[in-house]
């Protein structure tokens, strides 16, 4: 593992205007040019907003959304990940991208679906949990209400990685609304602490369609839950580089997992 440069890119998200937000986005990945970033982190559904309109709204994994951040990857020399809303086969879901600069790319479906908004009622959940490798780091990339499902997140010793553990990095996007940023402020810390695990979320400002107001508070934690970057509630890039020793030290001085209870999900 080596220092890894983390940029966070906290937008005003156009509703339902892909191209719009193509060009938004756009605009702000450009502006970090020169900063070094290995990894820049969207915000969930930054191509539409979180939409319940699915099918209107919905890219293809060959359509210009994709090709898009494709080459924006490309032309920033980094990592870019966020959600977009995807069509595939007969079904929609809120998919998330770990898109490189090479072109290739992971994908992880949300699995828990905000019920209070209807989502589980027009998007597929997902699966399967991922976790990728960037710079010797293990990254688990999640989106929005997967937050509050501790048991999904969980982090087990793993003796085969660098880190020691499934994973080193929690990442979450989202689109969190200003009356439940209590929620999301306290989760992003309570994840990184209970994890031994550095914790970035990147959250939307503005308001959308549905005039649901963001409040930002995007945020980059280390393992105790302590604040390294904490954003407010305008559009702005924050730009951080993560240190492994910080990590390791903390996780030999204090070795929960070694308590931690065994589980095995079903």
């Amino acid at each position: 593992m080596r220092p890894l440069t983390v940029s966070l890119v906290q937008g005003d998200t156009r509703w339902h205007d892909p191209a719009g937000n193509r060009d938004y986005y756009g605009t702000l990945v450009r502006s970090l040019a020169g900063r070094g970033s290995d990894l820049i982190v969207l915000p969930e559904t930054f191509l539409s907003g979180f939409t319940n309109e699915t099918l209107g709204n919905a890219e293809t994994m060959d359509g210009e959304g994709i090709a898009w951040l494709r080459a924006l990857a490309s032309e920033a020399r980094a990592v870019i990940t966020g959600s977009l809303v995807v069509r595939a086969d007969d079904r929609c879901v809120n998919r998330l991208v770990w898109m490189r600069p090479d072109g290739s790319f992971e994908l992880y479906d949300k699995r828990h679906l905000f019920r209070m908004a209807d989502e589980h009622t027009r998007y597929a959940g997902g699966e399967h949990r991922l976790i990728v490798e960037l710079n010797g780091w293990r990254v688990c990339p999640l989106v929005c209400y997967d937050l509050r499902f501790p048991v999904w997140i969980r982090n087990r010793r793993n003796e085969r990685t660098v880190g020691g553990m499934d994973y080193d990095l929690l990442l979450f996007v989202a689109n969190w609304p200003a009356p439940r940023r209590q929620a999301w402020r306290t989760l992003l810390r309570a994840r990184a602490i209970e994890n031994l695990s550095y914790c970035v979320g990147v959250n939307r400002v503005g308001s959308d369609g549905n005039g649901h107001p963001y409040a930002g508070d995007s945020a980059v934690l280390d393992c105790l839950g302590e604040s390294l970057v904490e954003l407010g509630p305008v559009a702005q890039v924050a730009t951080v580089t993560l240190d492994p020793q910080v990590l390791r030290a903390h996780r030999e001085r204090f070795p929960a997992w070694m308590d931690a209870d065994a589980f095995t999900l079903g």
